[in-house]
Protein backbone atom coordinates (compact mmCIF):
# COMPACT_ATOMS: atom_id res chain seq x y z
CA UNK A 1 0.00 0.00 0.00
CA UNK A 2 1.32 3.59 -1.19
CA UNK A 3 1.12 5.83 2.23
CA UNK A 4 3.85 8.28 0.40
CA UNK A 5 0.99 10.81 -0.74
CA UNK A 6 -0.83 10.36 3.08
CA UNK A 7 2.26 10.94 4.70
CA UNK A 8 2.82 13.99 2.50
CA UNK A 9 -0.61 15.37 3.69
CA UNK A 10 -0.31 14.69 7.09
CA UNK A 11 3.58 16.46 6.98
CA UNK A 12 2.19 19.51 5.76
CA UNK A 13 -0.79 19.88 8.46
CA UNK A 14 1.88 19.24 11.15
CA UNK A 15 -0.11 15.78 11.78
CA UNK A 16 2.57 12.75 11.30
CA UNK A 17 2.49 11.37 14.20
CA UNK A 18 -0.66 9.14 13.26
CA UNK A 19 1.55 7.15 11.08
CA UNK A 20 4.22 6.48 13.67
CA UNK A 21 2.63 3.48 14.84
CA UNK A 22 2.22 2.11 10.62
CA UNK A 23 5.07 -0.92 11.05
CA UNK A 24 2.95 -2.20 13.62
CA UNK A 25 -0.56 -2.67 11.95
CA UNK A 26 -2.13 -5.65 10.05
CA UNK A 27 -2.82 -5.01 6.78
CA UNK A 28 -6.66 -4.86 7.83
CA UNK A 29 -5.62 -2.04 10.66
CA UNK A 30 -3.40 0.12 8.06
CA UNK A 31 -6.72 -0.16 5.64
CA UNK A 32 -8.84 1.34 8.52
CA UNK A 33 -6.87 3.95 9.51
CA UNK A 34 -6.12 5.18 5.55
CA UNK A 35 -10.21 4.99 5.01
CA UNK A 36 -10.31 7.18 8.51
CA UNK A 37 -7.51 10.05 7.55
CA UNK A 38 -8.67 10.09 3.59
CA UNK A 39 -11.82 11.22 4.69
CA UNK A 40 -10.72 14.02 7.15
CA UNK A 41 -9.75 17.59 5.72
CA UNK A 42 -6.52 18.47 8.42
CA UNK A 43 -6.47 21.97 7.29
CA UNK A 44 -10.09 22.72 8.42
CA UNK A 45 -9.37 20.57 11.25
CA UNK A 46 -6.27 22.22 12.16
CA UNK A 47 -8.51 25.93 11.58
CA UNK A 48 -11.28 24.83 13.59
CA UNK A 49 -8.74 24.39 16.50
CA UNK A 50 -7.19 27.51 16.30
CA UNK A 51 -9.94 29.76 15.88
CA UNK A 52 -11.85 27.54 18.79
CA UNK A 53 -8.89 27.89 21.62
CA UNK A 54 -8.67 31.48 20.41
CA UNK A 55 -12.50 31.89 21.22
CA UNK A 56 -12.08 29.76 24.22
CA UNK A 57 -9.29 32.40 25.95
CA UNK A 58 -11.02 35.45 25.05
CA UNK A 59 -14.80 34.11 26.85
CA UNK A 60 -12.12 32.86 29.84
CA UNK A 61 -10.74 36.29 30.40
CA UNK A 62 -14.52 38.58 29.96
CA UNK A 63 -18.02 37.98 31.68
CA UNK A 64 -20.88 39.02 29.73
CA UNK A 65 -22.77 41.16 32.31
CA UNK A 66 -22.60 44.10 30.77
CA UNK A 67 -23.46 43.45 27.79
CA UNK A 68 -26.91 41.50 29.24
CA UNK A 69 -30.22 42.30 28.36
CA UNK A 70 -33.36 40.03 29.43
CA UNK A 71 -35.63 38.47 27.19
CA UNK A 72 -38.28 41.56 26.14
CA UNK A 73 -42.06 40.89 27.49
CA UNK A 74 -43.86 41.29 24.00
CA UNK A 75 -41.26 38.34 22.19
CA UNK A 76 -42.15 36.28 25.55
CA UNK A 77 -45.53 33.71 25.51
CA UNK A 78 -46.13 32.11 29.17
CA UNK A 79 -48.83 29.02 29.58
CA UNK A 80 -49.32 30.85 33.18
CA UNK A 81 -49.24 34.46 32.03
CA UNK A 82 -50.57 34.09 28.97
CA UNK A 83 -53.53 31.58 29.74
CA UNK A 84 -56.27 33.47 27.76
CA UNK A 85 -54.35 32.88 24.62
CA UNK A 86 -53.06 29.04 25.02
CA UNK A 87 -56.34 27.50 23.23
CA UNK A 88 -56.00 29.92 19.91
CA UNK A 89 -52.74 29.02 20.04
CA UNK A 90 -52.56 25.43 20.67
CA UNK A 91 -56.04 25.16 17.54
CA UNK A 92 -53.04 26.73 15.47
CA UNK A 93 -50.79 24.27 16.00
CA UNK A 94 -53.02 21.50 15.67
CA UNK A 95 -54.13 23.23 12.01
CA UNK A 96 -50.49 23.31 11.15
CA UNK A 97 -50.07 19.82 11.85
CA UNK A 98 -53.21 18.62 10.50
CA UNK A 99 -51.77 19.93 6.71
CA UNK A 100 -48.48 17.48 7.10
CA UNK A 101 -46.59 21.37 7.54
CA UNK A 102 -44.76 20.18 10.86
CA UNK A 103 -41.75 17.59 11.25
CA UNK A 104 -39.96 17.09 14.24
CA UNK A 105 -35.84 16.86 14.34
CA UNK A 106 -34.59 14.47 17.44
CA UNK A 107 -31.59 14.79 18.64
CA UNK A 108 -30.73 11.46 19.66
CA UNK A 109 -26.86 11.82 21.23
CA UNK A 110 -24.57 9.17 21.70
CA UNK A 111 -24.17 6.35 24.15
CA UNK A 112 -25.79 6.66 27.77
CA UNK A 113 -22.50 5.74 29.22
CA UNK A 114 -23.30 8.25 32.23
CA UNK A 115 -26.05 5.67 32.66
CA UNK A 116 -23.94 3.12 32.57
CA UNK A 117 -25.63 1.37 29.78
CA UNK A 118 -23.37 0.68 26.17
CA UNK A 119 -26.26 1.21 24.07
CA UNK A 120 -28.39 4.85 23.24
CA UNK A 121 -30.03 6.61 25.65
CA UNK A 122 -33.46 6.23 23.76
CA UNK A 123 -33.67 2.73 24.09
CA UNK A 124 -33.18 3.34 27.99
CA UNK A 125 -36.53 1.89 30.50
CA UNK A 126 -36.50 4.45 33.39
CA UNK A 127 -38.96 2.10 35.17
CA UNK A 128 -42.15 2.85 35.02
CA UNK A 129 -44.95 0.14 34.91
CA UNK A 130 -44.94 -0.57 31.13
CA UNK A 131 -41.42 -0.29 30.94
CA UNK A 132 -41.69 2.15 27.70
CA UNK A 133 -38.39 2.97 26.78
CA UNK A 134 -37.82 7.30 25.94
CA UNK A 135 -38.14 6.14 22.33
CA UNK A 136 -41.18 4.80 22.28
CA UNK A 137 -42.79 6.99 24.63
CA UNK A 138 -41.97 10.34 22.14
CA UNK A 139 -42.90 7.92 19.26
CA UNK A 140 -46.36 7.20 20.46
CA UNK A 141 -46.76 11.04 21.26
CA UNK A 142 -46.30 11.54 17.90
CA UNK A 143 -48.44 8.75 16.82
CA UNK A 144 -50.92 10.57 19.21
CA UNK A 145 -50.94 14.08 18.00
CA UNK A 146 -51.56 12.88 14.26
CA UNK A 147 -54.56 11.68 15.70
CA UNK A 148 -55.67 14.38 17.17
CA UNK A 149 -55.14 16.64 14.51
CA UNK A 150 -57.28 14.22 12.25
CA UNK A 151 -59.97 14.77 14.40
CA UNK A 152 -59.58 18.52 14.86
CA UNK A 153 -59.84 18.94 11.12
CA UNK A 154 -61.02 15.19 9.02
CA UNK A 155 -58.16 15.20 7.08
CA UNK A 156 -55.02 12.44 7.37
CA UNK A 157 -51.55 13.56 7.99
CA UNK A 158 -48.04 12.83 9.12
CA UNK A 159 -45.74 14.27 11.51
CA UNK A 160 -42.40 13.32 9.77
CA UNK A 161 -39.23 12.93 12.44
CA UNK A 162 -36.20 12.95 11.90
CA UNK A 163 -33.89 11.34 13.94
CA UNK A 164 -29.95 12.36 14.24
CA UNK A 165 -27.54 9.68 16.15
CA UNK A 166 -23.93 9.30 16.34
CA UNK A 167 -21.80 6.83 14.06
CA UNK A 168 -21.91 4.65 16.97
CA UNK A 169 -25.44 4.51 17.78
CA UNK A 170 -27.13 4.77 14.15
CA UNK A 171 -27.11 0.58 13.30
CA UNK A 172 -28.25 -0.24 16.77
CA UNK A 173 -31.16 2.35 16.92
CA UNK A 174 -31.96 1.51 13.35
CA UNK A 175 -32.76 -2.05 14.49
CA UNK A 176 -34.78 -1.04 17.49
CA UNK A 177 -37.17 1.09 15.63
CA UNK A 178 -37.51 -2.04 13.15
CA UNK A 179 -37.95 -4.78 15.88
CA UNK A 180 -40.54 -2.55 17.43
CA UNK A 181 -42.24 -1.94 14.11
CA UNK A 182 -40.97 1.95 14.10
CA UNK A 183 -43.98 1.93 17.29
CA UNK A 184 -46.78 2.37 14.89
CA UNK A 185 -45.39 4.80 13.00
CA UNK A 186 -44.97 4.61 9.17
CA UNK A 187 -41.03 3.18 8.14
CA UNK A 188 -41.20 6.15 5.38
CA UNK A 189 -41.77 8.48 8.35
CA UNK A 190 -39.08 8.14 10.47
CA UNK A 191 -35.69 9.23 8.61
CA UNK A 192 -32.48 8.49 10.45
CA UNK A 193 -29.21 10.78 9.76
CA UNK A 194 -25.75 11.06 11.49
CA UNK A 195 -24.33 13.50 13.39
CA UNK A 196 -20.44 14.26 12.61
CA UNK A 197 -17.43 13.47 14.09
CA UNK A 198 -14.42 15.26 14.94
CA UNK A 199 -10.77 14.29 16.09
CA UNK A 200 -9.43 15.01 19.74
CA UNK A 201 -7.13 16.81 20.10
CA UNK A 202 -4.31 17.53 22.59
CA UNK A 203 -3.60 21.23 23.69
CA UNK A 204 -0.64 21.57 20.81
CA UNK A 205 -3.53 20.88 18.26
CA UNK A 206 -2.22 17.41 17.40
CA UNK A 207 -4.71 14.80 16.85
CA UNK A 208 -5.19 12.16 19.18
CA UNK A 209 -4.17 8.48 19.01
CA UNK A 210 -6.85 6.58 21.29
CA UNK A 211 -5.23 3.00 19.34
CA UNK A 212 -2.13 2.82 17.51
CA UNK A 213 -4.23 2.51 13.91
CA UNK A 214 -7.28 4.46 15.52
CA UNK A 215 -8.27 8.30 16.23
CA UNK A 216 -9.70 9.52 19.42
CA UNK A 217 -12.89 10.65 17.95
CA UNK A 218 -16.31 12.44 18.87
CA UNK A 219 -19.14 13.74 18.04
CA UNK A 220 -19.56 17.35 17.01
CA UNK A 221 -21.97 18.68 19.53
CA UNK A 222 -25.77 18.94 19.00
CA UNK A 223 -25.14 22.35 16.88
CA UNK A 224 -23.05 19.45 14.64
CA UNK A 225 -27.34 19.66 13.46
CA UNK A 226 -26.63 22.07 10.83
CA UNK A 227 -23.93 20.53 9.12
CA UNK A 228 -25.31 17.14 8.76
CA UNK A 229 -28.88 18.23 7.76
CA UNK A 230 -26.95 19.63 4.83
CA UNK A 231 -24.51 16.79 4.73
CA UNK A 232 -27.58 14.24 3.98
CA UNK A 233 -29.80 16.45 2.44
CA UNK A 234 -32.47 16.64 5.50
CA UNK A 235 -33.86 20.28 4.14
CA UNK A 236 -34.45 19.27 0.56
CA UNK A 237 -36.09 16.26 2.22
CA UNK A 238 -38.37 18.63 4.48
CA UNK A 239 -38.72 21.06 1.42
CA UNK A 240 -39.71 17.68 -1.05
CA UNK A 241 -42.76 16.50 1.70
CA UNK A 242 -43.91 20.64 2.03
CA UNK A 243 -42.68 20.88 5.98
CA UNK A 244 -42.82 24.59 6.69
CA UNK A 245 -42.12 24.35 10.67
CA UNK A 246 -39.72 22.01 12.52
CA UNK A 247 -39.58 21.27 16.01
CA UNK A 248 -36.09 20.20 17.20
CA UNK A 249 -35.41 18.63 21.08
CA UNK A 250 -33.39 16.21 23.09
CA UNK A 251 -33.98 12.54 23.14
CA UNK A 252 -32.94 12.73 27.40
CA UNK A 253 -36.18 14.89 28.36
CA UNK A 254 -38.68 12.40 29.39
CA UNK A 255 -41.73 14.79 29.63
CA UNK A 256 -41.07 16.23 26.02
CA UNK A 257 -44.32 17.78 24.59
CA UNK A 258 -43.20 16.25 20.53
CA UNK A 259 -44.19 18.87 18.05
CA UNK A 260 -45.96 20.64 20.98
CA UNK A 261 -48.86 22.50 19.60
CA UNK A 262 -49.11 25.41 21.22
CA UNK A 263 -45.45 25.88 21.02
CA UNK A 264 -45.75 25.52 17.22
CA UNK A 265 -49.05 27.77 17.20
CA UNK A 266 -47.36 30.73 19.38
CA UNK A 267 -44.46 31.11 17.48
CA UNK A 268 -46.53 31.11 13.99
CA UNK A 269 -48.83 33.52 15.08
CA UNK A 270 -45.73 35.93 15.95
CA UNK A 271 -44.57 35.09 12.93
CA UNK A 272 -41.74 34.00 14.29
CA UNK A 273 -38.23 31.91 12.14
CA UNK A 274 -37.42 30.88 15.21
CA UNK A 275 -38.28 30.24 18.48
CA UNK A 276 -37.12 28.80 21.86
CA UNK A 277 -39.05 26.83 24.64
CA UNK A 278 -37.64 27.87 28.24
CA UNK A 279 -38.55 26.83 32.03
CA UNK A 280 -38.40 29.53 34.70
CA UNK A 281 -34.88 29.00 36.25
CA UNK A 282 -35.68 30.07 40.01
CA UNK A 283 -32.35 29.33 41.78
CA UNK A 284 -29.69 31.87 40.65
CA UNK A 285 -26.75 29.48 40.84
CA UNK A 286 -28.73 27.05 39.00
CA UNK A 287 -26.28 25.23 36.43
CA UNK A 288 -28.50 26.02 33.53
CA UNK A 289 -27.83 28.53 30.45
CA UNK A 290 -30.50 31.14 29.74
CA UNK A 291 -31.60 32.82 26.90
CA UNK A 292 -31.05 36.81 26.62
CA UNK A 293 -29.66 39.54 24.39
CA UNK A 294 -26.12 40.41 24.25
CA UNK A 295 -25.61 43.41 22.22
CA UNK A 296 -28.57 43.54 21.12
CA UNK A 297 -28.39 39.69 19.51
CA UNK A 298 -30.77 36.79 21.09
CA UNK A 299 -28.39 34.08 22.85
CA UNK A 300 -27.78 31.43 25.41
CA UNK A 301 -25.16 32.33 28.37
CA UNK A 302 -24.22 29.99 30.43
CA UNK A 303 -24.09 30.46 33.87
CA UNK A 304 -20.12 29.99 33.72
CA UNK A 305 -20.14 33.41 31.97
CA UNK A 306 -21.57 35.82 34.36
CA UNK A 307 -21.07 37.08 38.07
CA UNK A 308 -23.21 35.68 40.68
CA UNK A 309 -24.78 39.46 41.19
CA UNK A 310 -25.62 39.34 37.87
CA UNK A 311 -27.32 35.59 38.28
CA UNK A 312 -29.12 36.99 41.43
CA UNK A 313 -30.40 40.33 40.06
CA UNK A 314 -34.66 39.86 40.42
CA UNK A 315 -37.14 42.11 38.67
CA UNK A 316 -40.18 43.96 40.50
CA UNK A 317 -42.30 40.92 40.77
CA UNK A 318 -39.44 39.52 42.49
CA UNK A 319 -38.43 37.21 39.91
CA UNK A 320 -35.02 36.51 38.73
CA UNK A 321 -33.98 39.08 35.76
CA UNK A 322 -32.51 36.40 33.98
CA UNK A 323 -34.47 33.93 34.16
CA UNK A 324 -35.04 32.41 30.56
CA UNK A 325 -33.75 28.67 31.59
CA UNK A 326 -33.01 26.94 28.30
CA UNK A 327 -34.03 23.17 27.31
CA UNK A 328 -32.39 22.37 23.94
CA UNK A 329 -36.26 22.93 22.43
CA UNK A 330 -36.62 24.91 19.80
CA UNK A 331 -38.59 26.09 17.02
CA UNK A 332 -37.45 26.76 13.20
CA UNK A 333 -39.22 27.79 10.02
CA UNK A 334 -38.01 26.05 7.04
CA UNK A 335 -36.54 29.17 5.22
CA UNK A 336 -34.45 29.88 8.60
CA UNK A 337 -33.04 26.61 8.89
CA UNK A 338 -32.32 26.14 5.10
CA UNK A 339 -30.28 29.85 5.72
CA UNK A 340 -28.42 28.34 8.62
CA UNK A 341 -27.78 25.37 6.94
CA UNK A 342 -26.88 27.00 3.52
CA UNK A 343 -25.10 30.53 4.66
CA UNK A 344 -24.51 30.75 8.81
CA UNK A 345 -23.18 27.20 9.59
CA UNK A 346 -19.67 27.97 8.41
CA UNK A 347 -19.83 31.19 10.82
CA UNK A 348 -20.77 28.83 14.17
CA UNK A 349 -17.62 28.98 16.05
CA UNK A 350 -16.65 25.47 18.35
CA UNK A 351 -17.12 26.02 21.68
CA UNK A 352 -13.54 23.80 23.22
CA UNK A 353 -14.66 20.83 26.09
CA UNK A 354 -11.42 20.08 27.99
CA UNK A 355 -11.30 16.60 28.74
CA UNK A 356 -9.38 13.16 29.93
CA UNK A 357 -8.82 11.30 26.90
CA UNK A 358 -7.25 8.06 27.03
CA UNK A 359 -4.15 7.73 24.55
CA UNK A 360 -1.48 5.78 23.37
CA UNK A 361 2.26 6.86 24.25
CA UNK A 362 5.55 6.80 22.30
CA UNK A 363 6.00 3.37 22.96
CA UNK A 364 1.94 2.19 22.03
CA UNK A 365 1.07 1.81 25.90
CA UNK A 366 -2.51 3.40 26.17
CA UNK A 367 -2.48 5.91 29.32
CA UNK A 368 -5.38 7.04 30.79
CA UNK A 369 -5.05 10.33 31.94
CA UNK A 370 -6.21 11.35 35.80
CA UNK A 371 -6.37 15.30 34.58
CA UNK A 372 -7.43 16.51 31.08
CA UNK A 373 -5.11 15.81 28.47
CA UNK A 374 -6.59 17.86 25.64
CA UNK A 375 -9.79 18.45 24.04
CA UNK A 376 -13.34 17.71 22.10
CA UNK A 377 -14.40 20.63 19.85
CA UNK A 378 -18.60 20.99 19.90
CA UNK A 379 -20.80 23.87 18.47
CA UNK A 380 -24.20 24.30 20.11
CA UNK A 381 -27.66 24.19 18.65
CA UNK A 382 -28.82 27.09 20.21
CA UNK A 383 -26.05 29.10 18.32
CA UNK A 384 -27.81 29.74 15.26
CA UNK A 385 -30.64 32.28 17.99
CA UNK A 386 -28.10 35.23 16.77
CA UNK A 387 -29.15 35.27 12.86
CA UNK A 388 -32.81 34.98 13.86
CA UNK A 389 -35.08 38.03 12.40
CA UNK A 390 -37.68 37.08 14.44
CA UNK A 391 -36.80 35.16 17.85
CA UNK A 392 -39.36 34.52 20.69
CA UNK A 393 -39.43 32.81 23.82
CA UNK A 394 -42.52 30.82 25.16
CA UNK A 395 -41.85 29.68 28.88
CA UNK A 396 -43.31 26.66 30.30
CA UNK A 397 -43.93 24.86 33.51
CA UNK A 398 -40.81 22.59 34.61
CA UNK A 399 -42.71 19.94 36.67
CA UNK A 400 -44.83 19.53 33.15
CA UNK A 401 -42.76 19.69 30.60
CA UNK A 402 -38.93 19.46 31.45
CA UNK A 403 -36.85 16.22 33.60
CA UNK A 404 -33.76 15.38 31.69
CA UNK A 405 -32.13 12.24 31.95
CA UNK A 406 -28.36 12.44 32.07
CA UNK A 407 -26.93 10.70 35.13
CA UNK A 408 -27.46 6.92 36.72
CA UNK A 409 -29.28 6.52 40.02
CA UNK A 410 -27.57 7.30 42.86
CA UNK A 411 -28.02 8.73 46.67
CA UNK A 412 -29.63 12.11 46.41
CA UNK A 413 -29.01 12.43 42.64
CA UNK A 414 -30.63 14.61 40.47
CA UNK A 415 -31.38 14.00 36.42
CA UNK A 416 -31.47 10.18 36.81
CA UNK A 417 -33.97 7.05 36.05
CA UNK A 418 -35.83 7.74 39.58
CA UNK A 419 -36.45 11.39 38.92
CA UNK A 420 -37.69 11.30 35.25
CA UNK A 421 -39.89 8.07 36.59
CA UNK A 422 -41.38 9.95 39.25
CA UNK A 423 -41.40 13.65 37.14
CA UNK A 424 -43.71 11.71 34.32
CA UNK A 425 -45.83 9.50 37.05
CA UNK A 426 -46.43 13.11 39.16
CA UNK A 427 -47.69 14.60 36.07
CA UNK A 428 -50.12 11.91 35.25
CA UNK A 429 -51.09 12.09 38.77
CA UNK A 430 -52.23 15.60 38.59
CA UNK A 431 -54.22 14.93 35.11
CA UNK A 432 -56.51 12.66 36.16
CA UNK A 433 -56.99 15.15 39.72
CA UNK A 434 -57.95 17.70 36.48
CA UNK A 435 -60.20 15.14 34.96
CA UNK A 436 -62.12 14.60 38.41
CA UNK A 437 -60.83 11.24 39.17
CA UNK A 438 -59.39 10.26 42.55
CA UNK A 439 -56.89 7.84 44.43
CA UNK A 440 -57.92 6.15 47.47
CA UNK A 441 -55.30 3.87 49.61
CA UNK A 442 -55.77 0.52 51.00
CA UNK A 443 -57.72 1.54 53.72
CA UNK A 444 -60.20 3.80 50.85
CA UNK A 445 -59.15 7.00 52.11
CA UNK A 446 -59.21 9.78 49.44
CA UNK A 447 -55.15 10.32 49.07
CA UNK A 448 -54.62 14.41 49.45
CA UNK A 449 -53.79 16.36 45.96
CA UNK A 450 -50.75 17.35 47.99
CA UNK A 451 -49.35 14.73 49.99
CA UNK A 452 -48.25 15.10 53.70
CA UNK A 453 -44.41 15.57 54.21
CA UNK A 454 -44.40 14.07 57.78
CA UNK A 455 -42.81 10.57 56.68
CA UNK A 456 -40.29 12.55 55.15
CA UNK A 457 -41.15 11.42 51.47
CA UNK A 458 -42.68 13.16 48.72
CA UNK A 459 -42.65 10.20 46.33
CA UNK A 460 -45.17 10.30 43.70
CA UNK A 461 -48.33 8.11 43.57
CA UNK A 462 -47.57 4.95 41.16
CA UNK A 463 -49.35 6.19 37.47
CA UNK A 464 -48.94 5.89 33.94
CA UNK A 465 -51.30 7.26 31.35
CA UNK A 466 -49.79 5.96 27.88
CA UNK A 467 -49.23 8.69 24.86
CA UNK A 468 -51.79 6.71 23.25
CA UNK A 469 -54.55 7.76 25.68
CA UNK A 470 -53.93 11.52 26.17
CA UNK A 471 -51.06 13.27 24.83
CA UNK A 472 -51.27 16.43 27.23
CA UNK A 473 -54.35 15.62 29.25
CA UNK A 474 -56.47 16.11 27.22
CA UNK A 475 -59.82 13.47 27.21
CA UNK A 476 -59.53 12.04 30.00
CA UNK A 477 -62.93 12.98 32.02
CA UNK A 478 -65.05 10.11 30.39
CA UNK A 479 -62.14 8.03 31.84
CA UNK A 480 -61.66 8.75 34.71
CA UNK A 481 -64.49 11.92 36.16
CA UNK A 482 -65.91 11.12 39.46
CA UNK A 483 -63.96 7.43 39.87
CA UNK A 484 -61.78 6.18 42.78
CA UNK A 485 -58.45 4.39 41.81
CA UNK A 486 -55.89 2.26 43.70
CA UNK A 487 -52.01 2.49 42.74
CA UNK A 488 -50.50 1.61 40.61
CA UNK A 489 -52.76 2.50 37.97
CA UNK A 490 -52.34 2.46 34.46
CA UNK A 491 -54.36 3.51 31.55
CA UNK A 492 -53.61 2.54 28.18
CA UNK A 493 -55.38 1.78 25.10
CA UNK A 494 -56.18 -1.01 25.91
CA UNK A 495 -58.40 -0.07 29.66
CA UNK A 496 -57.46 0.75 33.13
CA UNK A 497 -55.73 -1.26 34.87
CA UNK A 498 -55.48 -0.96 38.91
CA UNK A 499 -53.14 -2.44 40.86
CA UNK A 500 -50.17 -2.99 38.63
CA UNK A 501 -47.50 -4.99 39.67
CA UNK A 502 -43.95 -4.60 37.26
CA UNK A 503 -45.14 -4.71 34.07
CA UNK A 504 -48.66 -5.75 33.11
Amino acid sequence: MDISRLAQRLGEAGQSHLLQFWNHLSPEEQAELVFELDSMDFKEINCFFKHAMEASGQTKQEKVDTRMEPVPREVLGSVTRDRESLKAWEEEGLRCISQSKVAVVLLAGGQGTRLGVPYPKGMYDVGLPSHKTLFQIQAERVLKLEQLAEQHHGTKCCIPWYIMTSGRTMESSKEFFSKHKYFGLKEDNVIFFQQGMLPAMDYNGKIILEGKGKLAMAPDGNGGLYRSLGAHKIVEDMERRGITYIHVYCVDNILVKVADPAFIGFCVRKGADCGAKVVEKTNPTEAVGVVCKVDGRYQVVEYSEITLATAEKRSADGRLMFNAGNVANHFFSLPFLRAVVNTHEPQLQHHVAQKKIPYVDMQGQLIKPDKPNGIKMEKFVFDIFQFAKNFVVYEVLREDEFSPLKNADSQDGKDNPTTARQALMSLHHRWILNAGGHFIDENGTRVPAIPSLKDGTDLPIKCEISPLVSYGGEGLEKLVNGREFHAALVIDESGIHEHVKNGL
